[in-house]
């Protein structure tokens, strides 16, 4: 069983490296288009939170979850009342509010984003995971429901995006995905 530890010693060659329950995943480097998606939405979210103190986005954080678990998740939210406990130092320590994952091609992509980090995410009390699905254009929110992350909505292009988590915040689900 592989630990947080054993991460320092993967190599630096444009991989992601995370663990998960142990075991490890391996990611290359992002497309284009999911660098341009992932770009969106950061700016989407930061617009807001410059007015207006929320908290803060961050992108491709470390974010360890315990001596078993650590991600590398495309975008992450945490409030400012949580700020100070998880984000002080090198990584983020600890569930953040919000994490958005951009599916990258692939099945085994697909149910590691889908299936084992909602499931992770759940665990640790994550609030909420958008899975933004480029192939669909589509982005799935998941509201934290009695440990379980489950789906509360699905936003098309034709939608706007929303979420109780970030109030004031709305874009059209069409800006996202826009190149």
């Amino acid at each position: 069983m592989l630990t947080v530890t054993d991460l320092d010693s993967m190599p630096d060659d444009g991989n992601r490296y995370e663990i998960i329950d142990g075991e490890l995943f391996v990611s290359r480097s992002p497309s284009l288009e999911h660098q341009r998606v992932s770009g969106n939405i950061f700016l989407a979210l930061r617009l807001l939170l410059r007015d207006n103190r929320l908290g803060e986005i961050i992108s491709t954080p470390g974010v360890i979850f315990s001596d078993h678990s650590a991600v590398i998740p495309d975008l992450v939210y945490v409030s400012q009342e949580r700020r100070q406990e998880i984000a002080a130092g090198r990584h983020i320590t600890g569930a953040p509010d919000l994490i958005i994952e951009i599916v990258s091609p692939g099945v085994e992509n697909e149910h590691r984003d889908r299936f084992a980090k909602r499931q992770l995410y759940a665990k640790y009390g994550v609030k909420e995971y958008w899975l933004v699905v480029l192939e669909a254009r589509a982005i799935e929110r998941y509201v934290l429901d009695e440990e379980i992350l489950k789906l509360q909505s699905r936003f098309e292009e034709r939608d706007e995006l929303t979420s109780a988590l970030l109030p004031g915040f709305s874009c059209t689900v069409a800006s996202i995905f826009r190149t």
